[in-house]
């Protein structure tokens, strides 16, 4: 009904169009409109043309623009405060305000031809389009909230024992493998907190889950049916439970020990009827994988959780992620539920909350961990199983744009997010406009350098020097274009389908915990950016031979010089996405953690007698551990032939292992060898601890910076001159212990 009322909507707007242009061609005056509009859109104003003066003097207002920015982020205030937030916004929204008034009325093409005209006005909706969302997320940043001290007040009564509500712990499966839901289930029990009852939800009825449940000594639930996947999972959970509160974590999130004594606080005020904390990742996502920068580029989910989500928090929009979030049951049972209309019914839950007078709010604080898709198929499900959840909310009751209750400040933090996905589109038509320069001979935007350099130069420059600035250093400008072009075709064609048929599809899960042992190339994701590719490369060639053949070079320059520069640009991040597409090997499906402990070695030697080796640890995960020794008497000689054990002395915690290689100093400064050792038939209490070592100690997920500007031209450069499938043998990262 809701779609067939917005696309009733549709027709009535074409319908207007329509009769108001045949009514102004039978009347004879839609040429003289049409010619009106060209006429003064061909001849703009004296205000908006480039001062006569020298070229140089019109960069001083950019570069005292530049030093009063870097002096405000990098001296005065090198983390946003609200002054320095307030006057940097300011700043670019006044220079962006004086950008998009010379683009309207400066440098339109529109006097060669009807298709001339139609790409440069395309263009320029295409660019307000773009720059309609960052307009949005400019105003809502003038406010951000942080929680964290709130959460050291109201959590002294969880401390003390005077706040302590039940809580029931929901984790909902569907085909994830065992040993990931091992450590979950195992993470979750031990979180510190007494009133507590752990559910597995297992929506495919395996009886080896079940066989789990029994041993870790947790709920099991199961439903006859998969109607409405996770949202009628965990609803069919809630209708058996009852607890004060509810947690959620994804078959995959563990959380850390103190999880809930963080959170639960909170709800001491009625009127809170959702917590929601960061998504974490103990692996990098399959981009920064596949280009070889897992210890270098952050995850693609800190921009959200840094600074979209502390500012819709501000806004009372916060986006409820699905996982690692806190709800009150009684709120939840009051507004029917989990949504169930929609794939995304943890973001239209929230809505539905909100929209009733309750409180959603976020505690930026990393209290949970879990994977990230683990190839750059499995990325695309994902995000496009978002791109349509969240479209469908034209079509479903909990529309934060009609639905009752909300208010125009958290109406506008939602459109934002919606005004997301459709920069696909958008980015889309930027990639192809180079094209027209070279195959159409069309010039759709008209700037000479003079113009570039006085009415764009100052915007750019100061977007892109406090672009990271505002996001918390997680994320430079040029990864995230990067980051947004990997996906974009695949994602602009979701967008479409979405608002044509936008229930088409169902709930399609991420798969998680899988392996291999070669690179693999998405074809089906990568042939859309391999014809764009070449023919990016064919029109660069033709646009810098139409350049160098030119009589009048600097005539010529004004549209077609700014082509090839656009189709160099364009042909670099193509280039660096394909390299996206290649999937590195991923041998080992355990996490490996950088950890360092002090650890004994015993074992017996070859010759029968017992030995005993201290050093510190480099690697460690569920399966192993790589040990640097502090000395190597006797190692080298052969490997321990009967039972040994590594006993992390901080953690008291005593380990079965078997010895799998020892290997040599590779240098001076390295002087003793490592050992790596394989964990066998480790006991449940002793399960329980390592996985509480390696993924559940309280602040052990921390945030780490993105690379400038600067330094990301130079890694992406490094990427494409020396991609990682180049260089595999000299770049291992995990220990091989399969092999034993």
């Amino acid at each position: 009904m809701r779609q067939s009322s917005v696309l009733g909507l549709g027709v009535i707007v074409l319908l207007t169009l329509a009769v108001s242009s045949g009514w102004l061609l039978r009347k004879g005056e839609f040429g003289t409109v049409t010619g009106q509009v060209f006429t003064m859109l061909g001849n703009p104003p004296l205000w908006l043309e480039v001062p006569m003066v020298a070229g140089h003097y019109l960069l001083v207002p950019t570069v005292a623009l530049l030093i009063a920015t870097m002096i405000i982020t990098r001296r005065l205030s090198p983390e946003p405060r609200p002054w320095s937030r307030t006057v940097v916004i300011t700043m670019l929204l006044v220079l962006l305000g004086r950008y998009l008034t010379w683009r309207i009325f400066s440098s339109l093409n529109l006097t060669d031809g009807w298709l001339t005209s139609s790409l440069s006005v395309g263009l320029l909706l295409m660019e307000l389009f773009g720059l309609s969302a960052n307009v949005i997320q400019l105003v809502l940043l003038l406010k951000v909230r942080d929680r964290r001290r709130q959460a050291d007040q109201v959590n002294q009564a969880v401390a003390s024992g005077a706040y302590q509500p039940s809580v029931d712990v929901f984790i909902p499966t569907y085909n994830e493998p065992t040993f990931i839901l091992r450590r979950t289930i195992i993470g979750c029990q031990a979180m510190d907190y007494a009133r507590k009852t752990i559910y597995l939800l297992d929506d495919t009825r395996r009886p080896e889950i079940q066989a789990l449940a029994q041993q870790l000594g947790c709920e099991y639930r199961t439903r006859p049916n998969n109607d409405h996947a996770k949202a009628g999972n965990l609803n069919y959970a809630i209708a058996r439970s009852n607890a004060e509160l509810i947690v959620n974590f994804d078959a995959d999130f563990i959380p850390t020990t103190n999880f809930l004594q963080r959170t639960v606080g909170f709800f001491q005020d009625p009127e809170i009827a959702l917590v929601q904390t960061p998504q974490s990742f103990y692996n990098a996502d399959p981009i920064a994988r596949n280009l070889g920068l897992e210890n270098i580029l952050t995850p693609e989910e800190e921009v959200f959780y840094r600074q979209i989500q502390p500012m819709r928090d501000a806004a009372g929009s916060v986006v409820c992620a699905g996982t690692s979030f806190v709800v009150r049951r009684t709120a939840l049972e009051a507004t029917g539920g989990f949504v169930t209309e929609s794939l995304s019914e943890d973001y239209f839950t929230a809505i539905n909350l909100a929209s009733q007078g309750y409180k959603v709010i976020y505690l930026e604080e990393k209290l949970s961990a879990g994977l990230a898709a683990e190839s750059i198929a499995a990325q695309a499900t994902q995000r496009l199983r978002w791109a349509q959840g969240t479209l469908q909310a034209f079509f479903i009751r909990t529309n934060p744009l009609t639905i009752k209750g909300l208010t125009p400040i958290q109406r506008l933090g939602h459109l934002e997010g919606i005004l997301h996905w459709f920069t696909a589109l958008a980015r889309v038509y930027f990639l192809m406009m180079p094209l027209t320069y070279s195959f159409l001979n069309v010039i759709p935007l008209r700037a000479d350098a003079q113009e570039l350099m006085y009415f764009f130069l100052p915007y750019y420059l100061i977007q892109i020097t406090v672009f990271a600035w505002l996001n918390h250093r997680s994320r430079s400008a040029l990864l995230s274009d990067v980051y947004s072009l990997v996906l974009v075709f695949p994602l602009a064609l979701t967008v479409i389908t979405s608002l044509l048929n936008p229930f088409s599809k169902g709930f399609t899960v991420t798969p998680k915990g899988t392996a291999s042992d070669r690179f693999t190339f998405n074809w089906r994701l990568a042939w859309p950016l391999l014809i764009l590719f070449g023919l990016t490369a064919l029109s660069l060639w033709q646009n810098i031979a139409q350049c160098l053949m030119a009589e009048n070079w600097s005539g010529h320059f004004k549209g077609l010089g700014l082509g090839w520069v656009w189709s160099f640009y364009n042909l670099m991040m193509v280039g660096i996405a394909l390299l996206v597409m290649l999937d590195v090997p991923r041998t080992d499906a355990n996490a490996w953690f950088d950890l360092r402990r002090i650890g004994k070695l015993e074992f017996t030697g070859a010759d029968g007698s017992r030995q005993e080796h201290w050093g510190v640890t480099t690697m460690m995960s569920e399966a192993g551990a790589q040990l640097e020794l502090t000395q190597s008497d006797g190692l080298t000689q052969s490997l321990a032939q009967g039972p040994a054990q590594l006993t992390i002395a901080e953690a008291g915690l005593e380990l079965p292992v078997k010895l799998v290689a020892v290997l040599p100093p590779e240098t001076s400064e390295r002087p003793f060898p490592q050992v790596q050792v394989q964990f066998t038939a480790l006991d449940l209490k002793q399960e329980r601890r390592l996985v509480e070592l390696l993924f559940c100690r309280p602040g052990q997920w921390k945030r780490w910076n993105s690379p400038g500007e600067l330094r990301s031209i130079l890694l992406l450069f490094k990427v494409l001159i020396q991609p990682k499938f180049l260089t595999r043998n000299t770049q291992v990262k995990a220990i091989k212990l399969a092999q034993g």
